[in-house]
């Protein structure tokens, strides 16, 4: 029954993709550029993604279901492995529930839909899981190999695969059975088929002066003023829409509960602790990230890996009131997420529910596009520029048939995205350019890197709910890039204390 209800589930996401009148959100049509290049690395985030949406698209074309098709594909096989873990660490009942738990998990309806680094990095990260189990059973080959391998895929995914070291590490020290299976041959082994699978990666960086680790530390944001308590609550609240309200209250009482039946035994077989390990540190970290600076709801999600499957084994003993909280979150779950999928196949929908907001990063844009091929028509350039990443990448996938170039003006001294890395208005650039421009507290700051500088049209494109993407354009030529140094940047601070 279980397989069938995930089944299900697969081929309704499967018809949602197809059925989706929204385009790629920027982020997906940026994984999408990377596959058309394949490589070891890219500007933010390790290759895995890109190496899926090349295989995807090059089996069902570049339509844009086909980008996000493996998806649903990954979560039904992160749903299966943690079903497998649930059973062979309880029994058959929690493993069937924690399959069920995780493929009906609000973060996991939204992110089926869509393809993006955390889906790829599940389906390893929860593979991995399922292999130390395994070891943790009995020495096994097959399922040693499996654990590295598993590492390197989930490592090649996204950098948070770290926490799965963290838990390892952990697992070592506080379960007697992992500590076997991972202070061994085998977890030498596994081990070593991991530092081999993520070599090209680690080389990459290198040659490219750790790009995408360098993203990575710069994303955590500590450059700024510390300690945000407002950003904290921001995030705990974030993780009841990630995991589901019920879930996540109850994941503390499984923690807690799991610590008090702890004891201070060494050669002792402790797999709820081991499960808290994958769980614990990760909503610590990123809860002090918050604290310190700023974290996206999804960044502490792999927590809720081994987090379900302590939540299922908790709901499924004792009183009867557990049962019916987890058959109530399956319920609301599902419920919740049909019903995004409903507005997200129809936009009168989403519009009258109130929701057009929620959808206006992924509206309008094949208009936008004829918007500014029009007005480059008529002002004849061939040479447009952007000062947004993401309006640039989304050009580039929906305006494929424009027969000029494209270009970033770089705000900062340095590239600070893709975009910018690959595509920069190249200094002393002669011919006249296009600024399409949705930043106008930068147009002063673009007029001082060009010789001729003027406003000649605007574009305002409906998005649903009284909702516009505007951009004012302007014409400009004599490329002539200013030093980005420290009076520049008084300058800039001049003129924004001047504009206040």
């Amino acid at each position: 029954m279980t397989a069938l209800i995930l089944g299900g589930l697969l081929v309704l996401r499967i018809l949602a993709l197809l059925a989706d009148p929204n385009s790629l959100y920027a982020d997906e049509t940026q994984y999408w550029l990377w596959s058309r290049s394949v490589d070891w690395g890219y500007f933010s985030k390790p290759p895995m993604i890109a190496w899926i949406i090349a295989a995807t698209t090059s089996v069902f074309g570049d339509a844009d279901w086909a980008v996000r098709l493996a998806a649903p594909f990954l979560h039904t096989i992160t749903a299966m492995m943690l079903g497998l873990t649930a059973a062979r660490l309880f029994d058959a009942r929690v493993g069937a529930f924690t399959a069920l738990g995780w493929a009906t998990m609000p973060a996991v309806w939204l992110s089926s839909t869509i393809i993006s680094t955390d889906a790829v990095l599940m389906a390893g990260f929860s593979t991995a899981l399922y292999a130390l189990v395994r070891l943790r059973e009995g020495p096994d080959w097959r399922f040693a190999l499996l654990l590295g391998a598993a590492a390197g895929y989930a490592f090649l995914s996204k950098y948070a695969a770290i926490y799965l070291l963290i838990g390892l590490a952990v697992s070592a020290v506080i379960d007697a059975p992992s500590r076997r299976a991972l202070i061994s041959l085998q977890g030498a082994a596994a081990l070593a088929l991991f530092v081999i699978i993520i070599a090209g990666n680690v080389i990459w960086n290198a040659q490219h002066d750790f790009a995408t680790v360098n993203h990575t530390a710069a994303n955590a944001n500590w450059s700024g003023t510390l300690f945000h308590p407002e950003e904290l609550a921001d995030f705990l609240s974030g993780q009841l829409g990630v995991f589901g309200p019920v879930f996540f209250v109850i994941l503390i009482a499984a923690v807690m509960t799991t610590f008090r039946a702890t004891t201070l035994t060494w050669n002792t077989a402790r797999p709820r602790l081991m499960l808290v390990a994958f769980c614990l540190p990760v909503l610590v970290i990123v809860s002090a990230q918050a604290f310190i600076s700023r974290a996206h709801a999804n960044w502490a999600a792999s927590a809720y890996l081994t987090g379900l499957i302590l939540v299922i084994a908790f709901l499924l003993q004792g009183p009867a009131w557990r049962r019916w909280a987890l058959y109530g979150s399956l319920g609301l779950h599902t419920v919740a997420g049909l019903a995004l999928m409903a507005f997200a196949a129809s936009t009168p929908l989403s519009d009258a529910a109130g929701l057009a907001n929620a959808f206006k990063r992924v509206r309008g844009w094949p208009e936008t596009v004829q918007a500014v091929e029009r007005i480059a028509q008529e002002q004849d350039i061939a040479n447009l520029v952007y000062d947004n990443r993401n309006d640039f990448h989304q050009m580039q996938r929906y305006g494929q048939g424009f027969d000029g170039q494209m270009f970033m003006w770089v705000r900062a001294e340095h590239a600070q995205n893709f975009a910018e890395q690959t595509w920069p208005l190249p200094d002393g650039f002669a011919e006249p350019v296009l600024i399409i421009s949705e930043r106008p507290e930068e147009t002063l700051l673009m007029e001082w890197d060009f010789a001729q500088f003027e406003q000649v049209d605007e574009v305002s494109i409906p998005l649903g709910g009284d909702r516009y993407r505007t951009y004012q354009v302007f014409r400009a030529q004599g490329h002539q890039r200013r030093d980005r140094d420290a009076a520049y940047e008084n300058r800039v601070a001049e003129l924004r204390a001047g504009s206040d």
